[in-house]
Order: C-alpha cells, then structure tokens, then sequence
C-alpha cells in the first residue's frame, strides 16, 4: 500500500488549513427559514387565514404569530424538529419540518376549550425535504430499551440491525439491501461511524444522549461528504440549553448486562449553558444457552462522557466539547473452564477521544443567511486478538475534519444556494499478524448546492462536489433531487446521486476473522464507487376520522467498484476488487395508521434484490446472491398509551425471510452451476410496558420472545484450533428470550 511522507503530510496538511479556515462553516450552525400559513376549515370546504395564531419550536420559550393573511416565517436552528402551531378554540398541532419550503397548516376546531389536544400524522417523514427522510424522535426511542444507537432501529423498518458474528458481539445495520458501512452516519453532520470506528461504532453512542434520529434513503446532500452511497443517518445528541437538570436511566437484563446514564445540563445565565452526558455499562454473567463452551456473548466494561459548552446570542452562537470512551471486552470460551488446556479467546481494548468546536454569526435580519466554522478532530486506538494472543491486530486512526459553508438567497427564498469546502485527513495504522497497512488520505473538497421551491408544488436540489484524494485522485460527485407535490397530501419523490468510500478491509470484518480461513488480499484495494438511483411516494389520507400515511420507495444501487469480500470457500476468504456486476434493489412499503385515538399501528413490507458477480476457480464470474440478507422481512408495530400517558404498551412482529449462507460443505470456489444454500427464515416478538409516575417512569420488556435461536451458530466448536472452526456464519438470533427492567427520572430544566 502506498504510503505518505509524515512530513510531507504535516506541511500540506497546514498549508490546506491556513487557506480554507477562514472559509470554514457548517450546515448545523446555520440558520434556515420556514415560511408557511395557518388556516381554519369552514364548513363550505373553504379555508380562511387564521390571524395571530402561534408558531414555535418545541422545547422553545418564544416564537411567532401569524399575520393578516395567515402567514409567518420563523427561523430553524439545525435542533429545531417539532414545529408546534396553536390557536385557542383549534386543536394544536404539531409538524416534522426539517428543510427550507412552504409549511401550510389546518386547525381544526376543538370540540371544548378545555380538550385540547396535540396531533400529529402517523408517520414523521420529513413533509418538505426532497430527500426522502424519516425522523426518530425521543418518544419513539423510548418504545425499547435503547441502550445504544444499534438498538434504536428495532421498530424502523427501513434499517435492520444484526450481529455480525458469534464471538466478538460486534453490530452491523442494513439499509437498501447493503451494509452499514456504505450508510453515512453522522453525529451533528460530523462523519462518526467510519474507518476504524465501524466496527463497535453502533454501541458507542449510548440512547439516551441521543435526542433525535434523521434516516435518510439514496445519496444525500453534497454538503455532508462524499461518503454517502445508500443513505445517511444524522443523529442529534442532547443540547445544555433545552435538556432537563438531571436524567438518570438504569437498566438490567436477564443476560446480566447493566446500565447506568446520567445526563446533566445547566443554564448558567442567558447566554451560557453547559452539559455532561455520562454512560457506564456492562455485561458481567458468562451465557452459554446451547452449551457448546462457547461465550454467546462477550463480556465489557465500557465508560463514556461527553462535556459540552454552548454560548448563544442574537449574533453569534458558538458550540465546543470533548468526548472520551473506553471499552474492554472478551469473548470465546471461559479460560476457567480450560485449564493447563487451550482454548480459544477474543479480546478487545478500544480508547478514543474526540473534540469539537463549532462558531457561528448569525443574522437575525436574514435568518436564510448562514455563515460559520466547525472543526472535529479524533483519535481511535484499538487492539484485539483472535484465539490467541499470536493472532493479533492493531489499529490506530487520528482523523481531522472540517466543513464550510455559506448559504444565502438568490433575490428571495424560491432560490437558496449553499457553497463551500470541507477538508478531512486520516492517518491509518493498522497490522494484522504479519501484514501491516498503513496510509494516510487527505481530502480537500469544494461543492455547490441549489435549490429552486415552488411553494406547495415543486423542489429542486441540485449538487455537485470535487475532491481532491491524495492518493486517488480528483473525484467528482454530483446528485440530484426533486419533490412533486400531486396534493396538499401526496408527495413524490425522486432522486439520483453518485457516491464513493475508501474501504477499510480489516477493521470493516472483523468478523471474517474469528475463525480458521486464510485470508486472501488478492487486489490493491481501490475506493468502492456507486451510483444511487431512487423514487418514492407517500400519501396522507384518513380512514373514517383517523389520520393514515402509505409510503411507497423504490431504490437501486449500482457499484461502478465494490470490495468483494468472497467466502464461497470453506477454507479462505478472498478479498478483490469488482470483476462483474454488483447491484442492490430495494422496494419497501409502509402503511401508519391511526385506528383509534393514543394507538398508532405500522405494517411494513420490504423487498431486497441483491447479487454481486463471484470469481470462480475456473476464473468464470457467478452472479450469486449477496451472502446474509434476507430476501423479505415484515414488520409490525402497535402502539397504546393511555390518558395522560401514564401506561405505554408497545409490541413489535419481525419476519425475516431466508437468506443464502456459506456452503460449508464445499472446499474450493462454487461453480456457476452451484445450488444456493439459504438459512431459513424465522420472526421475532419484541415488548416493552412503561408505567409513568411524577417525574419518572419505570419500564419493563423482553426481547426475542419467541425464543427462537441458530443453533450452534460456531462450527467445530469443540475444535477451535482445526480447520473447520468457524464463528462467522451468524444468520439468526444467537441467544433466546430475554427479558429487562430499567428506570428513568429527571428533574425538568424549568424547576
């Protein structure tokens, strides 16, 4: 692999940051402004403005009043979400508004004053981005335990969430059909979960720092990075200025795992408020169901915490913080169990820092004005070892990322553009028994972005990026994306979009290394290119007086270069760039419905159709269905709170369709002539009650109630040294029913 002059480095790496920190700026700091009108329903079907009715933002003490005709504008901060609009004698309302556009809103007349009440569609798709987006907020996390971004997902049926192997208890999320690595996850717009951090990135952002989750299908916005090749996740961490004074969430679980977050906020005047979210877990009680001697899940400690500082003005705003982790697990057999004997262990020890600042002017006379500075730096250190200690790994990864931007109008709001330079280096460390690779990646990056808004009919989003790779080269990346409103309810969207990525072949397997295959490098890795080609269609509509949403999408994914990492041997793993075709297509459909009042229910169907061409011994390419995804899955998910919401009752129903595995039974190549062999499918049952008193709420639940497990999900188990062991053919749940209890309390910002 090639290599880069750490000098070199340095002095290019500064030259880069003394031309494009002055330009610096961040789409989180900026402001956006909404525009939109409220309307009452007369009963001639007409609508008339409502004059002097209330807007405003969720969590915020001021807001704005309608005008003579019904309209206002109000400014967006990127934490902004939950648009509330309310009127006395009307029934309030609440929206999902996430981008710049026309919000138009009907209030219905309150049957009394003293009823009134907050409504909301079914479903939280983003009624105004162009980017088909779906948003998670607290009150959906809160339907499951939640312990960790991994486990958000378990009633979203547009990512899945599986363990990636037996041993090391290491995650991996799906999204159209391909794996979380070519998924942009972001925390606050920051790139996150990549490189190094892929592999337990997932558990290292505990639930409850979490304030809100955007899923966003296709390629997104040029804005955020390049990286983006299936979607993008964006999570928002809790903010100082809108949190509660204390929170504090334990939870326990019959597998033994434990957990302690307490989150704290203050306002120390009006300008300055100060946060500190902590998270302390663990999983202490070795399980071995299927008593194959075989940890069914690894033992840790982990430790996190995360301090930030937030000053506010009219005119400036400015944000900074430093975040540390540590974790230490083991995995494989229990050495107490083993000894004066071998025996087979997994362990792993990472450490990472993390520090942001990000300042912002701000423009309260034209708040679609933006103009800012972000910065993020990080260093991941991890070392882990596969059945013995000999057989080790070690990654270091020091990151620097920045990102500008400058958004104004052209003439007025119809036309918004957004302009500027991101930069990113990584340095890579990494060795695996004998093999060492090592580079380092600068990035330097200008892009573009236009919007052009026919209120209440029509969006365009035009994007394009270059980047300047020092190993790879100049790499442009454009995209495009469009809204048709065909109603007030109904909403079709389109979209098309080039993507690339530079895999990370080791630390994005780990679970190709916990068994005896030999691995084969057999290409210079080059980066993963794909295109993204998307529609979709979502319809608002009411079933007697009870609001439904039908949501309809369809994605495909075409790889121009794809790492293919290749198992179709018993006894190697093979490694090389695309020779073929490699596609996914996704087609998903969702229904929300609101049967009765406090219970929403969701119905989703989703479809994948992946295959990638594999070289065979004969050196003939087999197009093969892509290993470990499932063909169908179906979701359900009911909902039921009561008065006041004082009981929560939520039940979730999976069923996942067969996938094709490994054929163990063959020790060379497949031929093109080769019987598939499939897992088979199989559905789980997840439930969770809360009961809410003053100021906290206890929580009950159980995973996996149908109890089904793989069984002996680790081959030759009883021979971890031989050739036949292998612990990387996860297709099923490994452990079976699981029950917990936890307990949140909180002392409200405003006591």
């Amino acid at each position: 692999m090639k290599t880069v002059d750490n000098g070199l480095v340095t002095r290019f790496l500064l030259v880069v940051l003394l031309l494009f920190i002055p330009l610096f700026s961040s789409q989180i700091i900026a402001q956006t402004l909404i525009k939109g009108a409220v309307f009452e329903q007369k009963n001639n079907a007409t609508l008339e403005p409502l004059v002097g009715a209330s807007v405003r933002w969720a969590n915020a003490k001021n807001g704005v009043l309608t005008d003579t005709e019904g309209n206002f504008s109000i400014a967006k901060q990127p934490e902004n979400h939950e648009l509330i609009v309310s009127f006395v004698g009307y029934k309030t309302d609440t929206l999902m508004v996430h981008s710049m556009g026309f919000v138009k809103v009907i209030l219905e007349t309150a049957g009394q004053l003293g009823e009134i009440t907050v409504t909301s569609s079914p479903t939280n798709i983003d009624r105004l981005n162009p980017i088909q987006t779906e948003f998670i907020n607290t009150k959906t996390l809160a339907k499951a335990a939640c312990c960790n971004l991994s486990e958000s997902f378990e009633t979203n049926a547009s990512v899945s969430v599986s363990y990636a192997d037996a041993i090391t208890g290491s995650k991996q999320i799906q999204m159209l059909g391909l794996s979380g690595n070519y998924v942009q996850t972001n925390v606050e717009n920051i790139p996150n979960v990549r490189g190094l951090a892929t592999t337990f990135g997932l558990n290292y952002i505990p639930g409850t720092w979490i304030s809100s989750i955007d899923v966003s299908k296709g390629a997104s916005s040029v804005v955020n990075g390049y990286e983006s090749m299936t979607g993008a996740l964006n999570v928002e961490l809790q903010k100082p200025n809108d949190s509660d004074k204390l929170y504090v969430n334990t939870y326990i679980n019959s597998f033994g795992r434990g957990e302690l977050n307490i989150n704290t906020a203050r306002k120390l005047n009006d300008k300055w408020s100060v946060g500190l979210l902590t998270h302390g877990s663990g999983q202490s009680i070795s399980i071995d169901q299927n008593n194959d001697t075989f940890r069914d899940m690894p033992l840790f400690g982990l430790a996190t915490a995360l301090n930030r500082w937030k000053y506010q003005s009219d005119r400036m705003m400015a944000q900074f913080g430093i975040k540390g982790l540590y974790e230490n697990r083991t995995g494989g057999q229990n050495a107490a169990d083993f000894v004066n004997k071998p025996y087979y262990e997994f362990g792993n020890r990472t450490k990472r820092v993390e520090a942001f600042a990000k300042i912002a002017a701000l423009f309260p006379e034209k708040p679609y004005k933006g103009l800012g500075f972000i910065m993020n730096t990080s260093v991941h250190d991890a070392n882990a070892y596969f059945g013995l200690t000999s057989r080790s790994y070690t990654g270091l990864q020091k990151t620097f990322y920045s990102n500008l931007i400058y958004q104004n109008i052209i003439d007025n709001t119809n036309h918004t553009y957004k302009i500027g330079a991101s930069f990113i280096a990584d340095s890579y460390r990494e060795s695996y028994l004998d093999s060492a690779f090592h580079r380092n990646e600068i990035v330097p990056g200008v892009f573009g972005e236009y919007t052009y808004v026919i209120p209440e009919k029509f969006t365009l989003v035009l994007g394009g990026r270059m980047d300047f790779h020092n190993l790879y080269g100049n790499r442009f990346t454009p995209r495009i994306h469009t809204k048709y409103d065909l109603s007030s309810n109904t909403h079709l969207r389109a979209s098309a979009g080039k993507g690339w990525r530079m895999p990370n072949a080791i630390a994005e397997n780990f679970a190709m290394l916990v068994n005896s295959r030999q691995l084969l490098v057999l290409d210079q890795i080059r980066p993963e290119e794909s295109w993204n080609y998307g529609a979709s269609l979502s319809h608002d509509f009411k079933v007697g007086t009870r609001n439904a949403n039908l949501t309809l999408d369809y994605y495909r994914t075409d790889f121009n270069n794809q790492l293919i990492v290749d198992m179709e041997s018993a006894y190697y793993i093979k490694f090389y760039n695309q020779k073929g075709k490699s596609f996914s297509n996704s087609f998903q459909a969702e229904l929300n419905y609101s049967p009765i009042k406090r219970m929403d229910v969701k119905l989703a169907y989703r479809l994948f159709d992946v295959k990638n061409d594999i070289v065979t011994n004969s050196g003939e390419l087999a197009l093969l269905p892509k290993m470990f995804v499932n063909r169908d899955r179906i979701l359900v998910n009911v909902g039921y709170a009561t008065k006041f919401d004082k009981w929560k009752f939520d039940l979730t129903w999976q069923w996942n369709g067969k996938r094709r595995i490994p054929d163990t039974s063959h020790e060379h190549v497949h031929s093109i002539d080769s019987e598939p062999v499939y897992a088979p499918a199989f559905s789980n049952i997840n439930a969770q009650v809360t009961r809410e008193f003053y100021r906290w709420e206890l929580y009950v639940g159980g995973e996996n109630l149908t109890g089904f497990r793989q069984n002996n999900p680790i081959m030759s188990a009883s021979s971890p040294f031989s050739k036949h062991f292998d612990a990387s053919m996860v297709w099923g749940p490994i452990t079976g029913r699981m029950v917990y209890v936890g307990m949140r309390w909180k002392i409200p910002s405003k006591v």
